[in-house]
């Protein structure tokens, strides 16, 4: 029998069953408090026609839909293993609590990573290692600013990765903010604007300017110099970044789902609120390379001299070519390039193109680094990267492949009471942490969050100069690609420098010294 034959039969048998009962006692009446809603949403359940599990199971389909919903919190907590989540294992994700909460970090028992797995990697120690991470300085820090700058800003190796108020609530961007200011690291505004909530607490901010032009835009949406020069020239402002594209959906533009565009937000951003804000795939300020740079320059001059660089995931890897020339041929330089990853997170992005779209970080740093240096541009411009950088060995590693800092966005989202719930995307994050829902905000203590937050940036930035101690080098920046090891086989391990064999200096202004790999990317024309 069908299980819509089974649900009519049960219910008119125990419909009728409770109105004979009631001849002889009428207080069975009141079990229809519990029985009619139930056969109300089996009927409803056998009539409507979106949902085929719901009209051919009445009543009990529902409950695949329950179960469906709380997935997520099964696999979590009861079925992966603590290397097996994503985007973030538990391994990672307790780390960052342990640190930020600044209880015992250690792990017992050794490593739970398959050493003999293609994808491993480890860090070449070495017998003469230094006594402790002090004798190499406890905070390096490094100066971002080229000739033309007149603002020099000293950044954190560390420093937090642009996430926009909006996508963040109040209560989390304060909190980032504050631990910026205790750990004296930066906080990047992401490209929804320069809110109150990043002003309060006076961290160093690095104001981000996308394709929207969010807190500098005219009516039309296309950029307004006075309004930028007014937020340029903050006092908190340190560094401008121009964004580009994200790795978590490079060439597609950002989104503010309706239900996040308050009247507040909108009026920071200068938009119209409750609609859902669809920023462009490109900028509308500069078409061309030769543009770009003067807009840079633009953007420098009006800011007073700060640093000013540019976000990207790399894309065609002529277009970055062509920044480089433009760069020659300009004179004008970006103070630096922040490298974006393919494995980017983001609040809200497309599937095909968080899964398929845009180079993985390691790839697209070794190429900038590399191409940088091929046209002799690397010493002027400092590179920072973002991506899945969680621990001091993923710091190590970047500096290996060429960065000079790294920004991180869900680690510190993490530090601050984010529990991975993949729920940024609709404005019900459980902790308060992704949304604009006040009675969620509320839950999120800034005073306590921002001191985790420092905590967790402390201690990274430790465990990260305790390997360089473990390897022996006097600072971050003698670490070499030859420092690290990939297993790529069972029986086959590389170093970086054989993965990624380096350049030389100015290989790439001279026809007769081109590498082989970027051969095809040039033309007789176009050497200079």
């Amino acid at each position: 029998m069908k299980a819509r034959k089974y649900f009519i039969l049960i219910s008119t048998i125990t419909v009728t069953s409770i109105l004979l009962m009631a001849l002889v006692w009428l207080g069975i009446l009141w079990s229809f408090i519990i029985v009619a809603p139930l056969v109300l949403m089996g009927v409803f359940d056998m009539i409507q026609k979106s949902h085929t599990i719901r009209r051919n199971f009445p009543l009990i389909g529902r409950f695949r839909y329950v179960l469906e919903s709380v997935r997520p919190e099964i696999m979590q907590y009861f079925v992966e293993t603590d290397t097996e989540g994503r985007p973030l294992n538990r391994i990672l994700r307790s780390l960052i609590y342990r640190r930020a909460k600044k209880v015992n970090d250690t792990e017992p028992f050794g490593t739970q990573m398959n050493l003999y797995h293609s994808g491993y990697e480890w860090m070449e120690h070495s017998m003469y290692a230094k006594q402790n991470p002090q004798e190499i300085g406890k905070f390096p820090r490094l100066v971002i600013g080229g000739v033309d700058c007149k603002q020099p800003y000293s950044s954190s190796l560390l420093n937090i990765s642009a996430m926009s108020f909006g996508s963040l609530s109040t209560n989390a961007v304060m909190a980032l903010n504050k631990g910026a200011k205790m750990g004296n690291f930066a906080h990047n505004t992401g490209e929804g604007g320069i809110s109150p909530y990043h002003l309060k607490h006076g961290g160093d901010l690095i104001w981000q300017v996308g394709t929207g032009y969010f807190g500098c835009r005219n009516n039309d949406g296309t950029f307004n110099e006075e309004t930028y020069r007014d937020n340029a020239i903050r006092p908190e402002v340190k560094m401008i970044e121009i964004k580009l594209s994200q790795g978590a959906k490079p060439g597609h533009g950002g989104i503010l789902p309706a239900s996040k565009n308050t009247e507040e937000i909108a009026a920071i951003r200068h938009i119209k609120p409750g609609v859902a804000v669809h920023s462009p795939p490109s900028h509308s300020a500069f078409s061309d390379p030769i543009e770009f740079m003067h807009f840079i320059k633009k953007l420098r001059d009006l800011s007073g001299g700060k640093p000013v660089g540019f976000k990207l995931c790399i894309g065609r890897r002529q277009e970055f070519m062509d920044f480089c020339e433009a760069m020659i041929c300009t004179g004008i330089k970006p103070d630096f390039i922040t490298v974006d990853g393919g494995e980017g997170g983001t609040g809200a992005a497309p599937v095909e193109f968080s899964n398929s779209m845009g180079m993985p970080l390691r790839e697209g740093l070794v190429f900038v680094h590399d191409t940088l240096k091929g046209f002799n541009l690397r010493k002027d411009i400092k590179v920072i990267v973002a991506g899945k950088i969680i621990t001091g060995f993923h710091i190590a590693r970047a500096l290996a492949l060429g960065a000079d800092a790294c920004n991180s966005a869900r680690a510190m989202m993490l530090s601050i009471g984010c529990i991975q719930a993949l729920q940024c995307n609709n404005n019900t994050c459980p902790v308060g942490v992704a949304t604009q829902n006040k009675s969620l905000v509320k839950g999120l203590d800034v005073e306590d969050k921002s001191i985790r937050a420092h905590n967790y940036h402390d201690a990274t930035i430790h465990s990260f100069l305790e390997l360089i101690a473990a390897v022996g080098l006097d600072g971050p920046y003698d670490l070499r690609r030859e420092h690290i090891n990939k297993r790529v086989g069972m029986y086959n391990v590389l170093t970086y420098d054989e993965i990624y064999p380096p350049v030389e200096e100015g290989c790439l202004l001279k026809i007769e010294t081109i590498p082989d790999n970027y051969q095809k990317f040039f033309k007789l024309t176009r050497i200079r």
